[in-house]
């Protein structure tokens, strides 16, 4: 046995006790005549005594040769600490140690193995295995499987029923690029990875399954942006016969169960808001909503001036920055050229000061009096001491201009607080978004997405103004959720194909097995997608989703722990019909 209790677990009740106890040495004290040494595993530490007087001179030696990060086994017996230590829960006692056994040596870690750490972020994911063993990492390793374990039991006391669907499967063109995986036994034919499992989920539906779910590894080959994975982890879920508002009160459940659960929050029923309303007041489609800063339209009070810059411009918009209005020149000029990063991409930026008395004093004070600014003031319900903070052209670019400024001074400002959770759905999405490069329509969301069923005759007049039975579920800012009610019948399906530019042949090649599965009684349904490490990451208080993935890849989508991806040798490319052997 090489334990009988964890390092975590000794307390005062389990004083005289003979215990056996296993781990890591954390750290040692030699004081001559004295050793102290922290013993530590995943459960917590627990200090071990070596007393010269008690303890043989033998074993005192072998304690002194103890470095850090060996493994032990000690038997001992608990005794009370003289000088305690209330910050660990075992601070009330340690073990006279009467055995000890070093189970395997280690070299001198890379870096410190403490809570506050001395290493990189390039040489601990190099040596990731090591930095789990840090508390902070372990930590939100420990609470990612509490978050799974609640999802799995709402979902199963909702009768879901968790199926696993295929990890090679076809490539299809719509969405993200694929991962592909060469077959061997297939010359010249290819595999890919999940981006998602849609269309499984969906003929599960037409295999009668009703409620189903899966915590699933998903697959994008995309141009990575700092905090994104080429692999990810979703809560799927899809149930039959139903309607948007079933999918929205289960998954709200769902969401107000994890949060009363996880986090000891109660929160009431969450609002909702169409995509356009979001992207008029907030410039985006996962609006923060924890704090004010809405978006005002000033075109009606600040064109047809002298100001050419607004004049000119398809969208003048502001908002007002509470208490910014002391801001100095410094600070303000530094506030312009954030603005002006190619990240955010403004020309530039207006801004007034609404001072404590009443006043104004503005960038353009040659163009606008103080009762033109007092209505900028009204339009974006400024008070004395704010700052509006302007900025114009064209409508959909100024919109997120302008985002990214709030969600920033929010950041500054302190009011994104991570304890503080604001969850809200976005419904009535567009069916379809343009694309200047290919000059055609492409799905918002994807191509089995249900249009309004009173909109449908749009879609051969107008189809840009025909809006999706699709929902996405926003907490603190961030898309958690997303997903829509399905087109379940094959004269749909094909409608939609057509839009989007498939032929009658790429639409049977691609999807003719969903098709076909449709001619067989398939059931209304729908569905949704939680990105599980974002999730977890916000319920956590973090919006930094790589501490609680086990084994991440960095910014370039490379596991420089395992050194992957890597080449590999030519016999193996020989075989999967990707190179020949050249003959000697």
């Amino acid at each position: 046995m090489y334990r009988s209790h964890t390092n975590g677990e000794l307390r005062q009740s389990h004083l005289n006790q003979d215990v056996t106890l296993s781990g890591w040495v954390q750290k040692s004290r030699d004081k001559g005549f004295i050793i102290w040494v922290d013993l530590r595993d995943r459960y917590g530490i627990t200090q071990l005594v070596f007393d010269a007087e008690r303890t043989p001179a033998e074993m005192m030696e072998k304690a002194r040769k103890l470095q850090r990060e060996f493994v032990i086994q000690i038997q001992g017996k608990v005794i009370e600490r003289e000088s305690k230590n209330n910050s660990i829960p075992t601070g009330n006692i340690e073990v006279l140690v009467e055995k000890l056994i070093v189970l395997n040596e280690s070299k001198t870690p890379p870096f410190t193995i403490e809570n506050e750490t001395d290493g990189g972020e390039d040489l601990r994911m190099k040596y990731r295995y090591l930095d789990i063993r840090r508390n902070p990492v372990k930590d939100k390793l420990v609470f990612r499987s509490k978050v799974s374990m609640e999802v799995r039991k709402y979902l199963s006391n909702q009768d879901f029923v968790e199926v696993e669907t295929p990890y090679l499967i076809k490539s299809t063109p719509e969405g993200a690029r694929d991962f592909v995986v060469p077959s061997r036994m297939n010359a010249g034919q290819f595999y890919a990875l999940p981006q998602s499992p849609q269309t499984f989920k969906q003929l599960l539906m037409v295999g009668g399954m009703d409620k189903y779910f899966q915590i699933v590894k998903c697959f994008r080959d995309e141009d990575l942006r700092a905090d994104r994975q080429p692999e990810f982890t979703q809560i799927d879920c899809e149930m039959a016969f139903v309607e948007q508002e079933d999918i929205l009160q289960t998954f709200e459940g769902l969401t107000k169960h994890l949060l009363k659960e996880i986090n000891g929050i109660k929160v009431e029923d969450f609002p909702r808001m169409t995509y356009d309303d979001a992207m008029q007041t907030y410039g985006n489609d996962k609006p923060d909503i924890r704090f004010g800063m809405q978006f005002a339209e000033l075109n009606e009070v600040a064109q047809h001036k002298d100001f050419n810059v607004f004049n000119e411009a398809e969208l003048v918009v502001g908002i007002a920055i509470p208490s910014c209005a002391s801001y100095s020149r410094k600070e303000l000029d530094a506030l312009v050229k954030w603005v002006q990063r190619p990240q955010v991409g403004a020309k530039g930026m207006v801004y007034v000061k609404f001072n404590e008395d009443g006043s104004f004093k503005s960038t353009v004070d040659k163009f606008y009096n103080q009762e033109d600014l007092a209505q900028w003031a009204e339009k974006t319900g400024a008070k004395p001491g704010d700052l509006i903070a302007v900025l114009s052209g064209e409508k959909n670019t100024t919109r997120a201009q302008l985002s990214a400024l709030r969600m920033e001074m929010g950041n500054r400002l302190g009011l994104r607080k991570p304890s503080e959770f604001a969850p809200l759905w976005v419904v009535d999405f567009p069916l379809l978004e343009w694309d200047e490069e290919t000059k055609r329509y492409h799905a918002m969301h994807h191509p089995f997405t249900s249009p309004k069923a009173e909109q449908i005759p749009l879609l051969a007049t107008d189809p840009a103004a025909v809006k999706a039975n699709a929902y996405d579920l926003v907490l603190n800012g961030n898309e958690i959720g997303g997903g829509s009610i399905r087109i379940h019948d094959k004269a749909t399906q094909a409608q939609m194909f057509d839009y989007l530019g498939f032929t009658e042949e790429e639409a049977k090649a691609q999807f003719g097995f969903l098709m076909d599965a449709f001619q067989y009684g398939a059931p209304p349904h729908g569905g949704i997608a939680f990105g599980l490490d974002r999730l977890v990451a916000i319920l956590g208080g973090q919006e930094s989703i790589r501490d609680f993935i086990a084994f991440p890849k960095n910014n370039a989508g490379r596991d420089i722990m395992i050194d992957a991806p890597a080449a590999i040798d030519e016999k193996q490319l020989a075989e999967l019909h990707l190179a020949k052997v050249e003959k000697k």
